[in-house]
């Protein structure tokens, strides 16, 4: 059976950066499942899983746009150190939760501490990143339609 849409596939991956720096791998452990098409995986590698096999080793080279976004300058922003009353010290790299415009909850990264107030960056860690994926096709399976009602893999 071949990757398509509405088929659980399994997959192991290690992700890079292009100075061949893991960042995140399922090898060693369970592999990765998801459901494919429907928006499970980031959609740059879900276009190149589409139509393999199982036993399929591919290298997988995803660009920001098909990942997770070119960085958007308007999630960076400085706010006053009031806003951040309770917390006595504050760092770069810290992160905080915050909500979003629409109510969904976001993590904000500390980029910079200095008297004017505190920089935030509420990008995705991955956003404006290559992303290269060393990915090998488990298992591909029909899904349900219990599975395919809500979007995911049971």
């Amino acid at each position: 059976m071949k990757v398509a849409k509405d088929c659980v596939v399994s997959i192991h991956y290690t992700l890079t950066d292009d100075g061949g720096n893991v960042i995140d791998s399922s090898r060693g452990g369970e592999p990765l499942n998801y459901l494919h098409g429907a928006g499970n995986i980031i959609p740059g590698l879900e276009k190149e899983l589409t139509g393999l096999e199982v036993g399929t080793q591919k290298n997988v080279k995803v660009q920001p746009a098909e990942g997770y976004g070119e960085i958007d300058a308007d999630l960076i922003q400085t706010l006053p150190r009031e806003a951040f009353s309770g917390v006595d010290q504050i760092e770069v790299g810290m992160e905080f939760h915050a909500r979003g415009p629409y109510g969904q909850v976001q993590v904000v990264v500390v980029k910079d501490v200095d008297e004017d107030g505190i920089t935030i960056d509420a990008n995705h860690a991955l956003a404006g990143k290559v992303l290269n994926f060393d990915v090998t096709v488990e298992a591909v399976r029909e899904a349900t339609a219990e599975e395919i009602d809500h979007g995911h893999v049971h």
